[in-house]
């Protein structure tokens, strides 16, 4: 279908019980028509290295790069670790930049959510997230934003994201992002 997105999507933590693990596990699960998201582990990405890149990509790093790749649009996920952005998410920037001028997240477009137990929801991470698309030339979707604040009370036990309101907004969220990607199809 001309009007259906590839999304790729990755959380910037490791830990298999995360809340941002979780949100993207129900992004998928909300994706409306036409939109399918293809999760990719971050665990197998090394730390960022010159002199690793010189030796050429890592298996991890050159499957990331190939999925953004192949993806029409990004869906980053990222907690809020110190009133930042998570070294596993600014990591995984750090390779998706690289060659500068060739780089996979080069106008690609790209949605960002987050969640957090704190009460802004990972709004910090975020905007220092959108800062390193000056750099990238990644078109970051400006609005609507979700803000997951208080995800211990969202999310059950195993993970589930059980609050309507926020299952909802998440929703209205995901058909805004498919818009956004095919804004930039073709370009």
């Amino acid at each position: 279908m001309a009007d259906s997105v590839r999304i790729l999507g990755f959380a910037g933590s490791l830990r298999q019980g995360s809340y941002n693990r979780s949100l993207l596990r129900a992004a998928q699960a909300a994706a409306p028509e036409g939109m399918t998201i293809e999760v990719f582990d971050l665990i197998s990405v090394p730390l960022y290295n010159a002199d690793v890149e010189a030796q050429g990509d890592p298996e991890g790093v050159a499957a990331f790069k190939a999925a953004i790749r192949a993806a029409d649009g990004v869906l980053m996920v990222t907690p809020e670790y110190n009133h930042g952005v998570p070294g596993v998410m600014k990591n995984a920037v750090d390779w998706a930049s690289r060659p500068p001028r060739d780089a996979p997240l080069g106008g690609k477009p790209v949605g960002i959510i987050g969640a957090s137990p704190g009460m802004t929801g990972s709004a910090r991470g975020q905007s220092q997230l959108r800062q390193a698309f000056e750099f990238t030339g990644s078109y970051g979707m400006p609005q609507p934003e979700v803000l997951v604040f208080r995800a211990h009370e969202k999310f059950d036990a195993e993970g589930k994201l059980t609050d309507e309101a926020t299952l909802k907004y998440l929703g209205a969220y995901l058909v805004a992002l498919k818009a956004w990607v095919l804004r930039f199809r073709g370009s």
